[in-house]
Order: structure tokens, then sequence, then C-alpha cells
């Protein structure tokens, strides 16, 4: 299993708790859509994954590695393996595709390189191969202030990947986007599940998209997990749990 998470916790205060006794596995290749009204955890859930929140209690376990109880040395390294893409990207708007996405190696890369802006062949043919696989390889040199919001959202997630990042946590990235560039980005995270088995967890607003294109679908209601099914078409009763 490449993540196992037990009775995780996180409160705002020592009296308010925002996530209460999660628990859930996952494995390597899931799609996995995240869904609940506002306020109800989500976004909270997805920057405590990827450790950006300090939990109350609970146990992180990725590759059979207890997380949590790592310092923070150690997490540094693990952290390295998984990507947050933001509902809004940060991305340079005055660089083209292709350099925003080569700058997710910059940790990685010499430091005479850093001096000089030279890239390597292989990284650009890395960060090439990353945006072919969603879909922009066309646009590489296209200025990101000049993509549409849903290509956007695909560079973000092409630079995490290029990163090496094995599990890519996208909060709302469909946020905004019209019914064209949302099924757009739903299908390139799909397929990226499909092909190189990187794990996707993504929060999203609504049911439909989560019912057509997620291979399995958590609910998060009053920052508990109410649901956790295989990817189908939701019953009423496990709706209105999720959104009573």
């Amino acid at each position: 299993m490449l993540i196992t998470v037990r009775n995780l916790v996180y409160k705002v205060d020592k009296d308010t708790e925002i996530l209460s006794g999660i628990q859930f596995d996952v494995g390597r290749g899931e799609f996995i859509a995240v869904i609940g009204g506002s306020g109800s955890g989500k976004t909270t859930l997805l920057r405590c994954i990827t450790l950006q929140e300090k939990w109350a209690a609970g146990h992180f376990f990725y590759e059979g590695k207890d997380i949590v109880a790592l310092n923070a040395w150690q997490k540094l390294k693990y952290k390295k393996k998984w990507a947050y893409v933001e509902e809004k990207p940060t991305l340079n708007p005055n660089k083209s595709a292709l350099k925003n996405v080569l700058s997710g190696r910059f940790y990685d890369t010499p430091w005479w390189r850093k001096l000089t802006g030279k890239v390597a062949l292989d990284e650009h043919v890395m960060a090439m191969d990353y945006l072919e696989k969603v879909g922009l390889m066309d646009l590489s040199l296209q200025k990101t202030n000049l993509l549409s919001g849903g290509e956007t959202q695909r560079v973000a997630i092409a630079k995490a990947l290029v990163q090496g990042a094995e599990i890519v946590v996208a909060d709302e990235p469909i946020s905004g986007l019209d019914p064209e560039n949302a099924q757009k980005v739903m299908m390139d995270l799909k397929q990226l599940c499909e092909k190189t088995n990187v794990t996707v967890i993504c929060s999203l607003h609504g049911v439909e998209l989560a019912e057509k294109y997620a291979t399995r679908i958590w609910g998060i209601n009053n920052g508990k997990l109410v649901v956790d099914v295989k990817g189908r078409r939701l019953t009423q009763a496990e709706k209105n749990s999720i959104y009573d």
C-alpha cells in the first residue's frame, strides 16, 4: 500500500477539531475525488496529506514509513514524492510553459546551471514529455499569461510531475473553468493515473465529474470521511450523508 492514514485529527485550537478520525488506504495509480460542501474540510484534508498542516493526532505511513514521526529533515526527503497543486497555481506569467515546468527541477539542478541558465538536454526532453502527457506540447513556448485557465492548471500538473512526484494532490483544479476545459483537465488527470501509475487526489465541488472520471470517491462532511467508495454514481443516501 502506498499511503495508510490512521486516526487523522486536525485542530485549529485545542477545542476546535476541523478533521476527526480520518482513516484510509491509498494504492498506486488511484484517481481519488474528494467531494463535500463548503467548510466540510476538503482543503484541510489535502493540506494535511501533503504535510502543510500539523496534525494534532494520527499516523501517516508512506510505503510503510511513519512520516508524522520523522524529523523535519527526514520529512523533506519524503515530501518530494508528492506535489500540491493549488486552486490558482503559482506560475511565472512571463515565462513559457516549458520554462515553468523546468522550474520544478530547481532543487535538482547543479548550481552552475542555475547561474548560467543553461538547461541540460535530458531535462528539456523530460519537461517536454510531461507537457505532452497533459496535452500541451504544442504550447510549450507559449507564455503562461496567454494560456487559458485549464491550460495553466495542466502546466502546473506537468511541473509537479517533473519534480518526480508519485502523488499529485490538487485543490479544486477545475474551479472557475468552463465545462469543456474542466472535462479536459479531468481527462488528463485520469490518463496520468492510467499511463504513469501516478496517484491523484483532488477536491471537487460537484458530484458529476467525480462520478464520471474518478476511480474512487471520498465524501467529507463536518470533518469526517463519511463516504469511501469506488468511482460510480452515488446513491441518494450517500449524497445526503455528504451534503446534509
